[in-house]
């Protein structure tokens, strides 16, 4: 009950903030210009910032040992989720226009900044480094699965490996992982040599300071872009509750079903905090980028705009109650 109270919190507090951003955007203080560039620097500074910083901080031999398979999890929930959503597709009366745009909707989760402060109150350091290594996997899926749900033919192997490897997000991650696989305990080890650990202490904290402008920055950005998502929105009401249940109850259904059985077949019993942030990502709404994606690659447009908006607001509901029936099965 404490968790789903927290979380709820979290998201209220999270969705406070969206609105604000929201409400800066109809009052033009954040124009579609000024929007775009914070968008930009949030995907190639202070998110990468952040996630550098934190995989030094907690990442360990120990650690991955325990946590590699947090991404392949990303990349089999992103699957099943497309799954369920070819699934739902006959069921809601989908379009054959609208099909892949809906199977796209429904396999992606905002998997990375609605989840980074929720999982960061619950388990501290340690669910913020769940949810990075969970992006490193979903990012892989993404430029080489996600992307040819809409337009398997526009889509080169080339050109989305290319994409996905000059990801500033990606690169940071490797390269925290990496160094602090080589450097065990630098963070620590810094603060022991005068003139080194200060040079050291120096960079990791104004890293650190870039990193920490990510959450509040993303959460405005993500206000403003659902402000002029909510302008273009066209309400195709069957598919769109098609996609709202298929996000937020089918697919989080299906994968942590799948996860359940998994364990249990090879034995590995999961933590409270590995399932209860993998509850936290796969039951969140349709990630915001996708309307980025139907727009370049010809999706549909108004069902995209029309499902963040909607996914987006009613998991301020749906993510505790998931929280709160994750005490009936850890």
């Amino acid at each position: 009950m404490l968790q789903s109270k927290i979380v709820f919190l979290k998201i209220t507090v999270m969705f406070l903030v969206m609105v604000v951003g929201w409400w800066s955007a109809r009052r033009q203080h954040l124009s579609p210009t000024l929007t775009k560039a914070m968008s930009v620097l949030v995907v190639q500074l202070t998110f990468p910032a952040l996630v550098f910083v934190q995989m030094l901080e907690t990442v360990s031999i120990s650690s991955l040992q325990r946590g590699w398979w947090i991404p392949v999890f990303a990349g089999l929930s992103i699957v099943l989720a497309a799954w369920a959503g070819r699934g739902a597709v006959g069921f809601f009366g989908v379009s054959a226009e609208s099909r892949k745009t809906f199977v796209f909707l429904v396999a992606l989760p905002n998997w990375v900044f609605l989840p980074l402060p929720i999982a960061a109150g619950l388990y501290g350091a340690e669910g913020v480094r769940f949810v990075l290594l969970y992006n490193l996997g979903a990012q892989i899926t993404l430029w080489t699965y996600c992307i040819r749900l809409l337009k398997a033919e526009e889509v080169e192997s080339q050109s989305a490996w290319r994409m996905l490897l000059s990801n500033a997000g990606v690169m940071a991650t490797v390269a925290g992982v990496i160094l602090a696989l080589c450097w065990p305990g630098m963070t620590t080890q810094a603060e022991a040599g005068p003139f080194r650990g200060l040079a050291i202490n120096g960079v990791l904290g104004a890293l650190k300071m870039i990193g920490d402008l990510t959450i509040p920055l993303s959460l405005l950005v993500a206000g403003a872009q659902l402000a002029d998502l909510m302008k273009t929105s066209q309400f195709q009401w069957r598919p769109l509750i098609g996609v709202t249940l298929a996000r937020l109850a089918l697919a989080p259904f299906v994968t942590l079903l799948a996860l359940k059985v998994v364990t249990m077949l090879v034995g590995v019993r999961l933590t409270e905090l590995e399932f209860v942030t993998s509850t936290v990502i796969v039951t969140m709404p349709v990630a915001i980028s996708c309307s980025m994606f139907a727009d370049h690659y010809n999706g549909d447009r108004g069902l995209t705009a029309s499902a963040i908006f909607i996914t987006t607001l009613l998991s301020l509901l749906t993510v505790p109650a998931a929280v709160w029936c994750c005490h009936w099965l850890v």
